[in-house]
């Protein structure tokens, strides 16, 4: 059974934190994310392990497996947004349609072991590109498809809310 697409603007998540996940936008600075990443990346592999790794928990939610496709490109995804912000004045982000990328990818029929290698590939990828910003480059902006403006500050504060909320909807 398809899920429902998402169509909620996750944006609020740099005003106040996150009631679902606890997670507090205000703590979170270019600097701090390579190692929130990393850290992430072991706990990501151990629920790729899982044997229900590719079960559904109900017929609204994604598998942890389809859930580590989604952060694994995500991870990509906001690396090369990332870099666009980084090289480009007033970058401008093309739509990315999540449920279409689930489709396309296959997520529900990945093996999970690929699945684990490259989100760990892509992960210390997006680690290091958060590494080498440097502070004089926090207010460079770019801007999504829908008009939502990020800085690299709000923009790191908002990736980072994506990943530890799926890990924490995967956790549970």
């Amino acid at each position: 059974m398809p899920i429902i697409p998402e169509d909620k603007d996750w944006t609020w998540v740099l005003s106040r934190p996150c009631p679902e996940c606890g997670f507090d936008a205000s703590t979170v600075t270019p600097s701090t994310v390579p190692g929130t990443v990393t850290n992430m990346l072991p706990r990501w592999r151990k629920v790729l392990r899982r044997d229900d790794v590719a079960v559904r928990p109900n017929e609204h939610a994604w598998s942890a497996l389809e859930y580590a496709c989604h952060v694994r490109d995500v991870f990509s995804l906001f690396d090369q947004r990332l870099n666009l912000m980084l090289s480009e004045d007033d970058a401008t982000f093309a739509n990315w349609d999540q449920d279409q990328a689930a489709i396309d990818g296959d997520y529900a029929g990945a093996d999970a072991r690929t699945v684990a290698d490259q989100l760990q590939a892509e992960g210390e990828q997006i680690a290091a590109s958060f590494a080498a910003v440097v502070e004089d480059e926090w207010q460079r902006t770019g801007t999504r498809s829908n008009g939502s403006e990020f800085t690299v500050l709000t923009f790191a504060q908002y990736f980072l809310h994506d990943v530890v909320h799926h890990l924490h909807d995967v956790d549970g």
